[in-house]
């Protein structure tokens, strides 16, 4: 990981001008159709704020949080709340989150840290909540252009979550939707693999 939030560090203000103003409601939007109005989301790799302000604009309490000190920086300023600086195995709440949007955010982590990073997500949802994840759509694993990712297919992501389930005691993730959808940055042709996930308690704690 240290590779790719190097690449942050230095090329952060190229990256804001990829990503921070691109129309991304349509997603943004389902998502929330989950949440309560009153919903606490966690931004998990938030990058450059784009979504973190979404959500704040529409009255929902957020928390951000990103692994490369210099988008937090540039996050905080654009949403208009403290981004905090976190690596995502550093994440260590229990049910606090209606909501966790990991948009192209866990696409860095390697294919074989994943379920401990997904386990980690979903003991910080609450009964009930919901996750939203995406990867590159393919079955590719390694540095791509100074940033180390880690596609997936359909069938990948499942062996993913079985093997997640499996860790997990008290609760399970189900798949609510999975789809897929072109990048919506018009340089890019590029397939995105988009899953929301529900979590739900199997039996009393």
């Amino acid at each position: 990981m240290n590779e790719t939030i190097d690449y942050y560090e230095k090329n952060a203000n190229d990256f804001v001008s990829s990503t921070q103003r691109i129309d991304f409601h349509e997603i943004q939007d389902y998502f929330l159709s989950f949440i309560p109005k009153d919903g606490h989301i966690l931004d998990f790799g938030c990058g450059a704020g784009r979504d973190t302000k979404y959500f704040l604009d529409r009255g929902f309490s957020v928390e951000a949080i990103d692994g490369s000190e210099e988008m937090c920086k540039v996050a905080s300023a654009y949403a208009g709340i403290k981004v905090r600086h976190m690596m995502f195995e550093d994440l260590d709440e229990k049910g606090r989150y209606d909501g966790i949007w990991a948009c192209a955010s866990i696409l860095h982590v390697p294919s074989l840290q994943l379920p401990g990073i997904i386990v980690k997500m979903a003991e910080a949802l609450k009964p009930d909540g919901v996750m939203y994840i995406s990867f590159k759509y393919g079955s590719f694993e390694g540095e791509r252009n100074g940033r180390f990712f880690t596609d997936q297919t359909e069938e990948s992501l499942k062996s993913i979550f079985d093997l997640v389930n499996r860790k997990m005691r008290d609760h399970r993730l189900e798949t609510k939707r999975v789809w897929i959808t072109e990048d919506v940055r018009e340089d890019r042709n590029k397939k995105w693999l988009n899953v929301i996930l529900w979590n739900f308690l199997t039996h009393a704690s």
